[in-house]
């Protein structure tokens, strides 16, 4: 499993504060990604429905057509503004998640869509765990109300480095999604999330160093800042974590942008100290990346 991560990545999570007005956030996601572009950053994210409000009532409002792709400017300012912004910073550039209105089925998704320093689109992952939880006399949301999930596990390649994962926030609780990507050979998963005051104080932290520590692989979540006039407030503490289960760095609650340089050493060092993946038991279990797995939609 050795040599996941070929030469060392610069990771940037940009913490963006996002309102009603989609063109002033696809402004602050341009001014924020060129800020990690010239930090050295060569991988960028954002967050969780970055172009608008997160809410049910928000998603039909701002959804956008990617299909059949490209889209045309109309039909997805912002799959053509995260294309031209990835060339532009020369970065792989994680679009954090976007609301998407599919036609020719009449359904909403919460899609991510990654894109290559030439500015070409990589990859496409739908939210496959849609956010249906009811913690009384804390917080009652249903995504499903509006949204309809993805069906796919979604890794990419990014040459030179390796590949990763991405998944969208609530994916995060169902570690299945990162053990098939750790088996398949991923250096990072990528989540990200909108986990709210409730949810984030909880298990926040938690979900991220677990997913590392079980698949012992680098894992980043990149959440939108906390806005305590929106009508959801975000968690916000955007982390990247390393194999071994470290927080390597950690956001506040507002708009910022945190970084980490990650090593392939540390994924060997990590898997050699602790070597669970020469010491599981595939004769007493299954080993579930080896059963079906939807790549595809």
């Amino acid at each position: 499993m050795a040599g996941l991560l070929k030469k060392p990545l610069k990771l940037a999570l940009v913490q963006l504060a996002t309102g009603a007005d989609k063109a002033a956030n696809l402004s602050g996601a341009r001014s924020r990604v060129l800020e990690a572009s010239r930090a050295g950053a060569s991988l960028v994210v954002l967050p969780e429905c970055f172009n608008s409000p997160y809410g049910c009532q928000f998603f039909p409002q701002y959804a956008e057509t990617l299909l059949p792709s490209p889209p045309t400017r109309d039909q997805s300012p912002t799959y053509h503004a995260l294309s031209a912004l990835a060339a532009e910073s020369r970065t792989y550039l994680l679009g954090g998640s976007i609301p998407e209105y599919v036609k020719s089925t009449n359904k909403y998704h919460n899609t991510s869509l990654l894109f290559a320093p030439d500015g070409k689109l990589l990859a496409t992952h739908r939210k496959v765990h849609l956010f249906d939880i009811d913690i009384p006399g804390k917080i009652t949301f249903r995504e499903s109300d509006v949204l309809s999930p993805g069906n796919k596990v979604t890794l990419v390649d990014l040459p030179p480095y390796g590949k990763i994962a991405i998944a969208i926030c609530y994916d995060i609780r169902f570690p299945e999604l990162a053990t098939i990507a750790a088996r398949q050979g991923c250096f990072l998963l990528l989540y990200p999330g909108a986990f709210n005051l409730t949810t984030g104080a909880m298990h926040w932290s938690l979900q991220a160093r677990a997913r590392a520590m079980d698949n012992q692989v680098y894992v980043g979540l990149c959440s939108p800042a906390r806005d305590m006039e929106a009508s959801y407030h975000a968690w916000g503490h955007s982390m990247v974590v390393d194999p071994n289960a470290h927080v390597m760095t950690e956001a506040g609650e507002g708009e910022e942008i945190v970084y980490a340089e990650l090593k392939g050493e540390a994924i060997e060092e990590t898997r050699k100290g602790i070597p669970i993946y020469t010491q599981r038991r595939f004769d007493v279990y299954p080993d579930i990346s080896k059963g079906h797995v939807k790549y595809e939609e």
